[in-house]
């Protein structure tokens, strides 16, 4: 059935639960929906994923009202919207790729994203998803490359090899969604990280008082900090015929920029028109935004391990990649003299904007922990680990984020640790103590799974027109800057010309 035929129905996520709306007439201007089985006020996201062409583009509002039994969207006031609406021919699709410090697989995601009144972009609107697996020959490389263990020839490959990864990843999506690589605008990921070096500002202070003019030892003197990042754009670019955005973190360690997190670009794009909005990501490492229309106020930093601990003593105690739903832990009881070694750690001595790797709390710490407290069950030192990022992240916000914003009362999670139900109980109590309330970004029409893919998207989105994506508020660089290398699709080549005969000639392969 035509998603908006009359009688076709629209699950969208309200405030207190799944509301079931029904499609009563729909036209090219407006969509008249009825809701009789939702009781009371109706507060809730309204956004498509699909593509009819009577109502193509897809839209996203935000719409309370308490006047059943239906309600009237006008989709031409929501065109004239400065923030959040994507009805506008110039609306185009962008597809974000995501491997994060879990290494837990490649995420994939469609949107679709406009430029809004104010010239930033409108808040991008999910249409699909879907997510791949490493395969197993290139998992343990790259488990070897986190340990330093790959010779560069290697390295060389794996990143040609990790490209083709994500080209395949994209190609599926597009296939699953019917599009062709000309339907879509851009690619962005920023590849898999195999090494981080946060900035030592400790360091750079001392290069900047000495009054040090080379800038070849603002890395070897200076503390400036560095990343490797694989995953070959050029490859992804040849391989889905796609323009591709990707080495988004460069530009801003050359300005003196922590480039992680880089949350902060999409929250200013999603929320700037909310007020002040504070947002935590839960990936391998955990990171908190503080997202603001006026961008010289913006915040984001990594408050410590998200789900890298968990996933290592899990693996390590069970075979298995993670403690599913947290059941583990919650079968177990937090062990004291370990989470208090924990939470004593030298990276909360860090100032934000401070970023975490896998050299604070990655596998040779994670092992530490398992060889003194071999003794422990699996369940009291998940049960422990758990406890330690709820209290990692609260802490951080509450020394860092409310003394400069005591009028936010929420906090809009996303990442894999939202599928961790005892963290997130834990994480709930811990802020509720400090009156603030744990939601998650589908409430935002955000899939909370996919918010990184859809980072990179819109941080390519907005790379490709030239725009500004990065905040230095927020991670300490010394100016704006277009973050992120383009590379063109073979398609968008002038003056090119056929290619004949090419296998036979460099193969061998008659056709």
């Amino acid at each position: 059935m035509d998603r908006w035929m009359p009688g076709a129905s629209v699950d969208t996520l309200a405030s207190n639960g799944l509301a079931r709306l029904y499609v009563v007439s729909s036209s090219q201007d407006q969509l008249s929906l009825s809701y009789p089985s939702y009781p009371g006020r109706l507060s809730c996201c309204i956004y498509c994923s699909c593509r009819p062409p009577s109502l193509r583009p897809c839209f996203w509002s935000r719409i309370t009202t308490s006047r059943p039994p239906f309600l009237l969207i006008l989709l031409s006031s929501l065109r004239s919207a400065t923030m959040g609406s994507v009805s506008d021919p110039s609306s185009v699709y962008i597809l974000g790729l995501n491997s994060g410090s879990s290494f837990d697989g490649v995420d994939a995601v469609l949107c679709q994203i406009t430029l809004a009144a104010d010239g930033h972009p409108a808040r991008p609107v999910y249409v699909d998803g879907l997510t791949v697996d490493w395969p197993a020959e290139l998992q343990p490389l790259i488990l070897r490359a986190f340990n330093n263990e790959l010779s560069l020839f290697e390295m060389t490959r794996l990143n040609y090899a990790a490209g083709a990864l994500y080209a395949e990843a994209a190609n599926a999506l597009m296939r699953k969604a019917g599009l062709t690589p000309q339907d879509v605008d851009v690619i962005g990921y920023d590849g898999q990280t195999i090494y981080q070096e946060p900035p030592d500002r400790a360091k750079e202070r001392e290069y900047v008082l000495s009054g040090n003019t080379s800038l070849v030892d603002r890395w070897l003197k200076g503390g400036y900090p560095c990343g490797f990042f694989i995953a070959e754009s050029g490859v992804v670019a040849a391989l889905t015929d796609v323009d591709t955005v990707t080495q988004f973190r460069p530009i801003d360690h050359a300005l003196g920029g922590s480039a992680a997190p880089l949350m902060q670009y999409l929250d200013f794009v999603a929320f700037r028109g909310d007020g002040p909005t504070v947002t935590l990501n839960i990936g391998g490492i955990a990171n908190l935004q503080l997202a603001d229309e006026d961008r010289s106020r913006m915040m984001a930093f990594d408050t410590g391990p998200g789900n890298v601990m968990i996933d290592h003593v899990a693996k390590a105690r069970t075979g298995r990649g993670y403690d599913k739903d947290g059941e583990l832990a919650a079968a177990g009881k937090p062990i004291p003299e370990l989470l208090a070694e924990l939470q004593k750690h030298d990276f909360f001595t860090r100032k934000p904007p401070r970023s975490a790797w896998r050299l604070d709390f990655g596998a040779a710490y994670a092992d530490g922990i398992l060889e003194k407290y071999a003794s422990a069950s699996t369940e009291d030192l998940l049960a422990t680990l758990t406890r330690f990022t709820a209290l990692a992240i609260t802490g951080s916000l509450v020394d860092h984020v409310l003394p400069r914003a005591a009028s936010v009362s929420r906090v809009i999670a996303s990442g894999g640790g939202t599928r961790n139900a005892t963290l997130m109980r834990d994480l709930a109590a811990e802020l509720g103590r400090h009156g603030l309330k744990l939601s998650t970004s589908d409430e935002f029409g955000i899939p909370a799974a996919y918010k990184e893919a859809i980072k990179f998207a819109t941080l390519a989105f907005a790379a490709k027109r030239g725009l500004a994506n990065n905040i230095p508020a927020a991670g300490g660089a010394v100016r704006y800057a277009v973050l992120g290398k383009l590379s063109l699709a073979p398609s968008k080549a002038k003056n090119a010309g056929e290619v004949l005969g090419r296998n036979e000639k460099v193969l061998g392969i008659r056709s």
